[in-house]
């Protein structure tokens, strides 16, 4: 059976983090700096990545931390889940990306580390649907079901349905899609920052979704593959408390990693019936989330 959760992340230490003028058109959960020393900001995403690496890894959780190259300039690439995937029969599939600054994040001699030295030696290339101005952001777009192949996946700009329909041709998925929107009534750009799912729960904002036959329909599939559902609130969203992710240390423990923000938002219920499934791994990253509008879901490429 295909692992839902996996204990070796790849994440990107940021050169130039910062804030993405680009990836802001359809993404409110970024901030613009003011008066904010830029230069300041980028140390301290910095720092904020190091504790994360750290904290990770104190836990037992396998961290490769890949560099940023320092030109050309790539204020995104601390979140390098939109545009790579790993999958289990050593498979690598990278992804067409909406903002052209965000492009230049599919490294080459990243992809060739991963094949010349670490057996990925099936790989599948969306990119090419960036000139026909089609986007799928990998993990961003989609929610895996790894085990029971399933993708979840919310319709936005950022995720287009014909891309997925590949997606899950090519990978044996079956897609289960919906709309879902933020409080001012726009398209939420990625799944992942209102939907997480792990081994034996989802967490989801219902209330991102305003079709009954769309709630009703992940409702059904969640009953179908025993999975219990954590419901969060849309103002939980916008502190990224749908931003997480479950990992295993090398001891088989299970973590769902979170930001400090993301669980300060949560009620006393939900981190019960959260703790009743899993560890939680509540990791402090204020600047990363406010300038790059992501948060440690994004930061984090699960090695399968």
């Amino acid at each position: 059976m295909t692992r839902q959760i996996t204990n070796k992340i790849m994440m990107i230490r940021p050169a130039s983090f910062g804030y993405n003028a680009q990836t802001a058109v359809n993404n409110s959960f970024q901030s613009s700096p003011e008066d904010e020393d830029k230069t300041a900001i980028v140390q301290t995403a910095k720092s904020e990545f190091d504790d994360m690496v750290e904290k990770l890894r104190i836990n037992g959780i396998d961290v490769l931390v890949v560099e940023d190259s320092n030109e050309p300039l790539k204020p995104d690439a601390i979140f390098p889940n939109n545009w790579i995937s790993f999958h289990d029969g050593n498979t690598l599939i990278t992804y067409p990306m909406f903002a052209e600054n965000r492009r230049i994040e599919r490294r080459q001699e990243i992809i060739e580390d991963f094949e010349n030295t670490k057996g990925y030696d099936v790989r599948y290339k969306f990119e090419f649907y960036e000139e026909e101005n089609l986007f799928l952001e990998g993990t961003g777009s989609m929610i895996l079901d790894r085990t029971n192949k399933i993708v979840y996946a919310c319709l936005s700009q950022r995720t287009d349905i014909n891309i997925l329909d590949k997606f899950c041709v090519l990978m044996g998925f079956r897609k289960i899609i919906f709309h879902a929107y933020d409080a001012e009534g726009e398209l939420i750009y990625h799944t992942n920052v209102m939907m997480c799912v792990a081994k034996d729960f989802v967490v989801i904002c219902m209330e991102c979704i305003k079709s009954e036959d769309e709630r009703q329909e992940l409702l059904d599939s969640f009953e179908s593959t025993n999975k219990e559902v954590i419901e969060i609130s849309l103002n939980q969203v916008n502190q990224f408390a749908g931003n997480m992710l479950q990992v295993q240390n090398n001891e088989l423990k299970d973590f769902l990693v979170m930001s400090r923000s993301a669980y300060e938002s949560l009620e006393a219920w939900q981190i019960d019936k959260i703790k009743s499934f899993t560890n939680i791994l509540a990791i402090p990253i204020p600047t990363i989330e406010k300038y790059g509008g992501g948060s440690v879901r994004c930061m984090m490429a699960e090695i399968f």
